[in-house]
């Protein structure tokens, strides 16, 4: 296993207590297999309200303009576990947990969940040991540019959200969405579909319910974006037409 240090230098917390470091990347099924050692979990409840709380105030100031609904859809993309977990994979996370057999012969250190979860507990640990003011300068440090991008994403943020808006602005009904799981319990794929009043879209997939979701309904929210600017063009040009006459 790669040196813990090497982890604490990259965030910024070389004087980390290498044992509270080791704390926060071991998880439940390690510590079960080696009697009921202490786990992540209760650093990861408390890393998820510090994260939480930092990254609500980088929006509340840097986004004086934005109502209160966008500023929940840009926090929520950014404390997602699929943003936790891509952060993680970045600073090489996987590489440091302390996994039972079974998670380790599954994948568990590529797992989103394992690894968006002890992100949250890394930084529960360097809050108990440094306090709020140097949690944030490494919430900032890492999660800083996650915050630019979610910030440029648009519908994206949450795509269920935005197709649900779309459709009511064109009176297409609520989706309803379809689906079915294939495989194992533990490595199970999921397909998507949505359904409108006069609409069916598929071709949503993914390795969460949730994830399939919000695929298909990135599909539909663009097929009704084009529809309705193509509507629009034709509006224009007719109206344009009948002017000219």
């Amino acid at each position: 296993m790669p040196d813990l240090a090497a982890l604490s230098e990259t965030l910024g917390v070389p004087d980390l207590d290498p044992e509270l470091m080791t704390h926060a990347l071991t998880h439940r099924s390690f510590s079960y297999e080696n009697g009921q050692i202490p786990n992540n979990e209760r650093l990861e409840f408390l890393g998820d309200s510090v994260l939480g709380l930092v990254v609500t105030e980088t929006l509340f100031r840097g986004h004086p303009d934005l109502p209160e609904g966008q500023l929940a859809k840009l926090r929520a993309a950014v404390v997602s576990a699929k943003a936790l977990a891509e952060v993680a994979r970045t600073l090489g996370l996987g590489d440091h947990l302390r996994l039972g057999r079974g998670e380790e012969a599954s994948g568990g250190r590529n797992k989103p969940s394992i690894l968006s979860d002890a992100m949250e507990a890394v930084l529960g640990a360097i809050f108990i040991e440094f306090g709020i003011e140097r949690a944030a300068d490494v919430v900032h440090t890492i999660f800083d540019p996650v915050i630019a991008e979610a910030a440029k994403m648009g519908a994206g943020l949450d795509w269920k959200t935005s197709l649900q808006e779309i459709c009511a602005l064109h009176g297409l009904g609520v989706p309803t969405y379809v689906l079915e799981g294939t495989g194992p319990d533990h490595d199970k794929t999921f397909t998507a579909s949505v359904v409108l009043t006069d609409l069916r879209f598929d071709g949503g997939t993914g390795r969460s319910k949730k994830d399939a979701e919000q695929m298909v309904a990135e599909i539909a929210w663009r097929a009704i974006s084009a529809r309705a600017e193509a509507q629009s063009t034709d509006d224009s040009v007719d109206r344009t037409g009948a002017g000219a006459s």
